[in-house]
């Protein structure tokens, strides 16, 4: 590499026989003092050792000959500047390499180096060369590091020293050295120097181990070719692929300078085995804690086996995220579902496992269960071959005996399903495109704190996110959404869920769900559900809704606040009890559900936001709260906006307990409720027993069961018209639904007035 050869630099200064009016006494730079004509300086047409000459006397402390002319200095370029000089008379001056740096504009560059090694003459006659590089780079062997500051520079010598000397100097000589830094410039190590065959079936691994240990920093070179490596490869240094590389599943590459996704889609040549490959790396060592995709999209042409990527562990519990790019579904009948049907029995007691299995090394870990008696979202965690049993997700509500179930293994784009355990793992700004073929995400069977944020999942099959077991445990979804691939389809006919969860904990967060069946069905306890907006409308006049979340555990312990819950519902459900009926705990309770804006349009007039479904008799309401939601239905009343559906079983309203409704505001609906129920009364004729009715005001509507205040505005009076001051005694729970009170006074008496109750439906 020259440049001046390849970039056509002049960079020789003319001979001194060509006149001495370039060469300055000075900086060189334009105006400057020069030679020509100087008393102490004259040109030598025949010196023996020189040919053409300059001689020239030292008068000052530091006399300089600089060429007036601009050398040009590139970054990359490196420039060696030679002087011959001998001493003739005098003192004995000392000589060393000298150079301008200089702007465009000719001013000077501060701050770097002007000169090179000082040499002393130490002898009249003795022909002495003395020399420096001057460069844009700290290299070693640069004497002079200019940057990139300077375009060009003046170039010459200075004589340091006594005065009163004469010396003779031969022609500058300036050369082009980047040559000699070649090696150090490119930072280049080509495996192929150390043995790299690169065929496709010569074990290369010991190559390219050596390439790195040799590299020291330096780039290593992967020239073209297929170079097969049979063993794990680390490179501390950056890596050039212009071949690609092949590994079985258990050997690691390892690239820690350049950790990367288009890194190893370069360095295997194929997306999908690249990011897979990423991903073993990125669980193998503790240099990375995440895998950068570059903005890349990968195509994926069948399920993404993440443990199989990583076929030397099982579980894995640090942190790890994958961010920043997009994976795609490609067509390919690897998405298809694989479907299975066996007799099994079902016994409560033991309530997450099938036993007697037909079959069972058919039916695929992670398959959803369908049968008679099983809740949604009930998935295979594991199945033991040896004893015909199958593991559970989740108890079933009603399936006690023999019958056949279903088992359908959905396929996902990314599935962690093959750790046993697998924790801390987040995915971040990564957007998987479903196209309708694959599920998303389907998680470990247990672990802990999966985390989901600022993603995309987008147009999934059958489920967005999927957990088959415990691997939800604290699990968080932040910032997403969920796009579903049914839009066009009216309510009833959807049948993809956006996530489940069946763990403790879970957190969902600022999410923004499209038209599924439902937007998540969580199971387990402490659900933090917030800022979410999730909506499943359709254009049906009088349509139907589906639940948008589904809470399967009735001691849910939940906060559901802040959500915008659009033309769907909350349905809270037992149906993962597997003796649903109530007979000891708490019942439905500890739910909180708040601030929340609730929307419909075009809904038939039985719709209601939260609806209560228990699968056993005997349950009740223990310590919930609805307080600060916003409850609107347009283009068409509804009747109510809660409701117990009793498809199952009813409440035992005579039990509840802790119940508080109020602070809600109701649009377009008929009965507005609240508890304590503000009632009204007038009794125009005396009688010594008031019927006080609620007239549906109790939520869900619910027995008068207490009154939390009585009082009258105005008098009451007895059948001759004269005031009494006795107090009344109330009956509660009156009337064939229990939801009227009497209120019985010592004597007949009528209220010329109304009066004004707290009715409430729960006990305190």
């Amino acid at each position: 590499m020259n440049k001046a050869i390849t970039e056509e630099l002049a960079l020789m200064p003319p001979v001194f026989a060509q006149g001495l009016d370039v060469y300055s006494s000075g900086d060189g730079t334009p105006g400057s003092d020069t030679y020509a004509n100087a008393a102490n300086a004259a040109f030598v047409p025949a010196d023996q050792d020189f040919g053409g000459a300059l001689e020239l006397q030292k008068i000052h402390d530091v006399q300089r000959l600089r060429y007036m002319g601009e050398t040009p200095l590139l970054p990359g370029c490196y420039l060696r500047v030679t002087a011959r000089i001998k001493a003739v008379s005098g003192n004995l001056p000392a000589v060393q390499i000298a150079a301008y740096p200089a702007h465009a504009d000719g001013s000077r560059v501060t701050g770097v180096a002007e000169y090179g090694p000082t040499v002393a003459l130490g002898s009249y006659g003795e022909v002495v060369e003395v020399s420096a590089i001057i460069g844009s780079g700290l290299r070693s062997g640069v004497d002079m590091v200019w940057g990139t500051q300077p375009l060009y520079g003046h170039v010459g010598l200075d004589l340091t020293g006594q005065n009163g000397g004469v010396v003779r100097i031969d022609d500058l000589v300036v050369e082009d050295v980047t040559s000699v830094f070649l090696g150090d410039m490119l930072a280049r190590v080509d495996v192929r120097d150390y043995g790299a065959v690169g065929d496709g079936s010569t074990d290369d691994t010991a190559a390219f181990e050596a390439a790195n240990a040799a590299a020291g920093g330096r780039e290593v070179l992967v020239p073209e070719g297929v170079y097969r490596l049979l063993g794990d490869v680390t490179f501390d240094a950056p890596v050039r692929f212009e071949g690609q590389v092949s590994m079985p599943a258990t050997a690691m590459l390892l690239l820690r300078k350049d950790f990367g996704l288009p890194q190893y889609i370069a360095a295997f040549g194929d997306e999908e085995q690249g990011f897979l490959k990423a991903f073993q790396a990125l669980l193998s060592n503790s240099d990375h804690e995440s895998l950068d995709m570059g903005g890349r999209k990968v195509s994926v042409r069948a399920p993404l086996d993440m443990q199989a990527a990583v076929p030397d562990k099982t579980s894995y519990a640090t942190r790890r995220v994958i961010r920043n790019g997009q994976l795609e579904a490609a067509a390919s009948a690897a998405w298809d579902d694989v479907e299975v049907t066996s007799q099994a029995s079902y016994t409560p007691s033991d309530a997450r496992r099938l036993s007697n299995v037909v079959n069972v090394a058919n039916v695929p870990v992670g398959a959803r269960v369908i049968g008679t008696g099983v809740g949604r979202e009930i998935y295979v965690k594991a199945k033991n071959v040896a004893t015909g049993q199958v593991t559970l997700s989740a108890p079933l509500h009603d399936a006690a005996g023999t019958q056949n179930f279903t088992f359908r293994k959905h396929r996902y784009l990314v599935d962690f399903s093959g750790f046993a355990s697998l924790s801390k793992m987040v995915l971040a700004d990564v957007e998987l495109q479903c196209n309708n073929r694959c599920s998303g995400i389907n998680l470990a069977p247990s672990g802990i704190t999966f985390h989901l944020r600022d993603c995309f999942v987008s147009r999934p099959k059958d489920r967005g996110l999927t957990s088959i077991g415990s691997g939800c445990q604290g699990m968080l979804i932040d910032r997403c959404q969920f796009l579903s691939g049914e839009d066009a389809l009216d309510v009833p006919q959807r049948s993809s869920i956006a996530l489940n969860a069946n763990s403790n904990d879970v957190k969902l967060r600022d999410n923004r769900a499209t038209k599924f069946r439902h937007f998540a069905v969580l199971g387990g306890g402490n659900p933090i559900i917030t800022g979410n907006h999730f909506f499943q409308g359709d254009g049906v006049d009088n349509g139907v809704r589906s639940a948008g979340l589904v809470l399967a555990e009735n001691y849910v312990s939940g906060i559901v606040t802040g959500n915008y819950i659009d033309n769907c519902f909350i349905e809270w459900t037992n149906e993962r009890d597997p003796t649903p009926g109530f007979t000891s705990g708490f019942s439905f309770s500890a739910l909180s559900i708040t601030d929340n804006i609730f929307l419909s349009g075009e809904v038939a007039p039985w719709f209601s936001y939260i609806v209560v479904k228990p699968h056993g008799a005997g349950h009740f309401l223990n310590g919930v709260t609805i307080t600060g939601n916003r409850f609107r239905s347009i283009n068409g009343a509804i009747d109510r906006v809660e409701r117990i559906d009793t498809s199952f079983a009813d409440f035992d309203m005579s039990r509840c307990k802790d119940v508080v409704m109020r602070g809600n505001s109701f649009h377009a609906v008929g009965e507005q409720v609240s508890n304590a129920a503000e009632i009204s009364f007038s009794q125009g004729s005396v009688s010594d027993t008031w019927v006080i009715g609620t007239a549906g005001r109790l939520p869900f509507r619910g027995q008068a069961l207490s009154v939390d205040h009585l009082v009258a505005q105005g008098a009451i009076r007895d059948g001759s018209n004269v005031t009494r001051h006795a107090m009344p005694w109330v009956k509660l729970a009156q009337g064939p639904q229990r939801d009227e009170l009497h209120l019985v006074w010592p004597e007949p008496v009528k209220g010329k007035g109304k009066v004004l109750l707290g009715v409430r439906m729960d006990n305190r």
